[in-house]
């Protein structure tokens, strides 16, 4: 019996440390890769059997959900991705932005990218009508970045081009899928909690005039309406 003991554990001490070789390698994998991977490309990557490679990556998701650890793995976009935890955002953006000045997209481009998330697939006319300016340059901006791609042509006169979102658009936002984008009502309860601006006294100066983006232009008809009523009234005329 004491024989039959040691032989088992024998042949288990091997398996556990491949095991753990094969967890620490799917770890490092995780961490270089700029894009999510999928545990069946892992596994067809590594050779290793795919429920294998799932019960290892799940026990990584777990291990790094402790409180100890700054980095977390979870499912992005269809695979795994390490990236550092929700409530540490705000230390390590102040950290980078004293590093590097931050990459940010502009109102324009903001507003155009959520049209195309919501309105996929969505034409640049279609866009233009929902936002009611034209914005070619922000769709190039939005292509050069990835996070848009085209997605064919729409079958109508003229054959615009349609436009989608992309795999890095989800990665940027980190998202599994459109269906995770907050719904309307989400937007209005927010919009309620938004706290308006303090109006600026005269003592205190007046704002800065902000140049419109040159990437869009918009039409402003109500500007000649208002120099209309600009103009004094002429004095009357002595009787």
């Amino acid at each position: 019996m004491d024989e039959l003991d040691v032989t088992q554990l024998a042949e288990e001490r091997p398996a556990a440390g491949e095991e753990a070789d094969l967890k620490a390698i799917l770890e490092a994998i995780v961490y270089v890769t700029d894009e999510p991977l999928s545990a069946q490309q892992i596994s067809a990557a590594l050779g290793h059997p795919l429920d294998k490679v799932k019960k290892l990556l799940d026990e990584l998701v777990e291990e790094y959900a402790k409180p100890e650890h700054g980095l977390t793995i979870r499912e992005v976009a269809g695979g795994y991705k390490m990236a550092t935890k929700a409530e540490h955002h705000e230390a390590v953006r102040a950290f980078v932005k004293k590093l590097t000045p931050p990459l940010k997209l502009s109102l324009a481009a903001l507003e155009t990218l959520a049209v195309i998330a919501y309105k996929q697939p969505v034409t640049a006319p279609e866009i233009m009508e929902i936002r009611g300016v034209q914005g070619a340059g922000v769709l190039k901006t939005l292509l050069d970045r990835k996070l848009i791609a085209e997605g064919g042509r729409k079958n109508v006169v003229g054959k615009p081009i349609l436009y989608k979102t992309t795999k890095e658009f989800l990665v940027q936002f980190g998202l599994k899928s459109v269906t995770e984008l907050p719904t309307l009502k989400e937007f209005e309860e927010l919009a309620r909690m938004e706290i308006a601006e303090p109006e600026i006294s005269p003592e205190q100066g007046t704002l800065p005039e902000v140049e419109p983006a040159a990437e869009e232009t918009a039409t402003e008809p109500a500007a000649a309406e208002a120099t209309e009523e600009a103009k004094p009234e002429a004095p009357p005329e002595n009787a």
